[in-house]
């Protein structure tokens, strides 16, 4: 018995494996990463009208679905959007259960993270398809969002130091995809055999640019939310866009701001390159 059930599990292994390093599987990974590219594209564009013309409108991704949706084919690029974000969560999910590619991508800790990345995966297709579907709740301010959810915990026992945990998790987090950013780690994700010299310079550009203001951004949001629960104050708590906006409020003013959001449109555009060139 004990050894039909072992052998059952190796079937299973196997089976899961070649689900996993399916065509149709990279396909959702790449629609992933394009739909991920789409909306840093659409948001750091926003946030740069913010910067130069003081622009109203919602520098997140509820602002890049509103944007997106009046324009041509709005409708049919939103449920794009979804299905990508939905196939990117799917894929994260194959590599928690059977490993990344990669000599290390068996590792508890690189499994670990795949799940918590399927789960924010999870989150924004859900989201968006809402939103694709008639629902406005993917639109819905992140600073809204945010603020509500900090207020919902705080009432919780402990609920004060639970964001500031999650905050400075999210800080730390902001910095090491910075500093990873910097180090070009991305990099040994890349089919470098099948990329030109210029485009291997254009898209290390893109990479550390483009992630560093990215996790700027990150690390931003988790300083709020550290500082919204030390004083207690859930409006203290910000989203991605009055994250953006605080930018503007440095000595270096607007074009901080105008600086971060060419960052992200950077990093939407090395998403779309992930598209092409990532090792799925």
């Amino acid at each position: 018995m004990k050894a039909l059930s072992k052998a059952r599990r190796r079937t299973a292994r196997r089976a899961a494996r070649k689900v996993a390093d399916s065509t149709v599987m990279e396909a959702a990974a790449r629609w992933g990463f394009a739909a991920r590219g789409v909306v840093y594209l659409l948001v750091g564009t926003l946030a740069w009208q913010v910067a130069l013309f003081d622009s109203q409108q919602q520098a997140d991704r509820g602002g890049a679905l509103h944007q997106l949706s009046g324009g041509p084919f709005g409708a049919t690029a939103i449920w794009a959007l979804g299905a990508g974000f939905a196939g990117m969560a799917v894929w994260r999910l194959s590599e928690a259960a059977v490993g990344a590619s990669g000599h290390d991508g068996r590792k508890v800790t690189k499994r670990l993270q795949a799940a918590a990345r399927c789960l924010v995966y999870s989150s924004i297709a859900v989201s968006v398809l809402a939103y694709a579907s008639g629902r406005r709740d993917g639109s819905e301010s992140s600073d809204r969002t945010s603020q509500d959810l900090t207020a919902r915990v705080m009432e919780l026992p402990g609920g004060r130091w639970a964001v500031a945990c999650a905050g400075a998790g999210l800080a730390v987090g902001g910095a090491w995809i910075a500093v990873r950013a910097l180090r070009r780690k991305f990099r040994k994700h890349l089919d470098l055999s099948g990329m030109r010299r210029r485009a291997r310079r254009a898209v290390d550009v893109l990479g550390v640019v483009g992630g560093t203001s990215r996790g700027a951004v990150f690390a931003g949001a988790g300083v709020f939310a550290v500082r919204a629960a030390l004083a207690y104050d859930p409006d203290r708590a910000k989203g991605v866009d009055d994250t953006l906006r605080s930018f503007a409020h440095t000595p270096a003013g607007p074009w901080l701001l105008a600086a971060v959001a060419a960052g992200l449109v950077l990093f939407g555009a090395f998403s779309l390159a992930l598209a092409r060139w990532r090792t799925v």
